[in-house]
């Protein structure tokens, strides 16, 4: 997949940096309000597949790299894991919050939380760099009718 027509590409530009924007906000405040590491990754997410719909799955990869991608949805899980691990060696318990027992914020603070801000970030890597991934295996792959997974530069070919 190439990619679609400029109109398209313009749009999608322009759109893009809102998705982000809007997503790393839903991340940042979703300890204070709905939201959170789940619901900003796929937003995050869908910004990069507007990406794949604009401009196909190369013009994606050279935005967010299938290296990249990878390494971050690994850094997700192990951020989520040390900070779980991290309340049992410091605080004695499987996820505690020993970040909010050391220092208690102000309440509606934006530093106030913790480990739960630090989970949303570990969380929303994670869903992203998935969804990202899932939608870059799917544009490269097309199922024919008699089931076999063909990349798409061959059939472009034919």
């Amino acid at each position: 997949m190439r990619g679609t027509s400029l109109i398209v590409k313009t749009v999608a530009r322009w759109v893009v940096a809102f998705i982000v924007l809007y997503g790393l906000y839903i991340v940042a405040f979703g300890h204070l309000s709905p939201g959170g590491g789940f619901a900003g990754g796929v937003i995050l997410a869908c910004a990069f597949v507007l990406e794949v719909l604009a401009w196909g799955k190369d013009g994606a990869l050279a935005t967010f790299p299938f290296g990249l991608a990878k390494r971050l949805d690994s850094a997700g899980a192990l951020l989520f894991l040390a900070l779980a691990l991290g309340g049992l060696f410091t605080a004695g318990g499987f996820f505690i919050n020993f970040i909010q027992r050391a220092a208690p914020g102000r309440p509606l603070a934006l530093f106030n939380g913790g480990i739960i801000p630090l989970c949303n970030v570990a969380i929303a890597l994670k869903v992203c760099a998935s969804l990202f991934l899932a939608m870059v295996v799917l544009s490269a792959l097309r199922v024919r009718a008699g089931g076999s997974a063909v990349e798409l530069t061959a059939q472009e070919e034919e």
